[in-house]
């Protein structure tokens, strides 16, 4: 272009020059292109900080929602979960708690959380429990120790052995899930597992020898006698402080109002009749199958297979009846208040004359 000399006028019927980013495109639908303004797009709506995560999802005064949440705390898949899982989920839930809503948390992410949150952190103190502690290791530890316990049941040493193996176990559980949140000394804790221990093996020696001449069907139940014998001491032996000390009972809303003996009474009786049932199908059905098939020449055949076959029978039955035992009494479990001591009674009535019932957790 020479300088002084205008820029020719566009032509009649030119398009103008196109403003990029103002104008839409042209051609069908150009005016549905234009997107909405960012400021009046539909926001996901915000969860409300009213859903009680302290509870359960499910309703705990049916079996079938103990049942249910008690299949999703047993979930073995939970023993996979890394550290940095579970401490989100641990932030998620005591962020919630506070009344802090995580953007764009979901009503499934947060009960997820809650669920992640109450496998691997104890339910009174917090702490997080120690990994073959927590309830969703019940079933992979004890279909191991239990089949081994139910195949290598015919001489002394072995019993020695499975019955020790079984009642370490058995003693790291019930330390992991205590009820409360007062400490247990390091010789309380070792006067429980000598005697448990003392107790599951001279009622295994005792029955064995017992069972020499009777059906061999009937020995393969010595193992169950001694683990429920077992219990009837561990747990409570385990649990000596609470007995002592009592636990923490509190209202329906949370709310702590003293210590009682009778509730901890109540909730060790709970655990201990929880925890037979729980050994009792897996103790009792696999030695009927087994009995049947050693007579077959399968097993004969291949008789290294008896203890796989063992530990799968014995899995399947805990994958049930681990959570359906745990839900025959409410976690969250209640007794009248007349039924405490006297002075703890007194102690309630002077906060709340009105008051009826009390709750406390039971433990597992």
């Amino acid at each position: 272009m020479r300088a002084g000399i205008p820029p020719c006028p566009p032509s009649r019927g030119a398009s103008p020059p196109s403003r990029a980013g103002r104008d839409p495109p042209a051609g069908p639908g150009a005016a549905s292109a234009n997107p909405t303004p960012r400021r009046f797009q539909k926001m996901p709506p915000s969860l409300p900080a009213t859903i009680n995560i302290r509870e359960p999802r499910w309703d705990q005064s049916t079996f079938q929602g103990r049942a249910k949440h008690f299949f999703m705390v047993t979930d073995p898949r939970n023993l996979l979960l890394s550290g940095a899982t579970l401490e989100e989920a641990r932030r998620v839930v005591e962020d919630y708690r506070a009344g802090t809503v995580h953007p764009g948390l979901t009503e499934d992410q947060l009960w997820r959380a809650k669920y992640i949150y109450d496998s691997a952190f104890h339910p009174d103190t917090g702490e997080k429990m120690i990994l073959v502690g927590r309830m969703s290791a019940q079933v992979p530890m004890n279909m191991t120790i239990t089949g081994c316990m139910l195949t290598f049941y015919r001489t002394t040493p072995a019993v020695l052995f499975w019955q020790w193996v079984n009642q370490s176990f058995n003693a790291i559980v019930n330390y992991t899930n205590r009820s409360g949140d007062a400490p247990i000394t390091p010789s309380q804790l070792g006067t429980a597992y000598v005697s448990a221990t003392t107790g599951a093996v001279v009622t295994a020696l005792g029955l064995k020898s017992l069972t020499k001449h009777l059906p061999a069907i009937l020995g393969r139940y010595v193992p169950f006698a001694a683990v429920a014998a077992a219990n009837c001491i561990n747990i409570p032996l385990m649990r000596q402080r609470e007995l002592k000390l009592g636990i923490p009972v509190t209202d329906e809303n949370g709310n702590r109002l003293g210590e009682s003996t009778a509730a901890a009474q109540k909730a060790i009786f709970q655990v201990v009749v929880s925890r037979i049932g729980m050994a009792a199908p897996a103790m009792a059905i696999p030695p009927v199958i087994m009995n049947m098939l050693e007579k077959r020449a399968f097993l004969k055949r291949y008789p290294y297979l008896n203890a796989p076959l063992q530990v799968s029978l014995v899995g399947l039955c805990l994958v049930f009846a681990t959570p359906l035992c745990c839900a025959l009494f409410p976690q969250k479990s209640s007794m009248p208040v007349s039924s405490l001591e006297p002075e703890v009674q007194d102690q309630i009535r002077k906060k709340d004359p009105w008051l009826e019932t009390v709750y406390f957790n039971k433990g597992l």
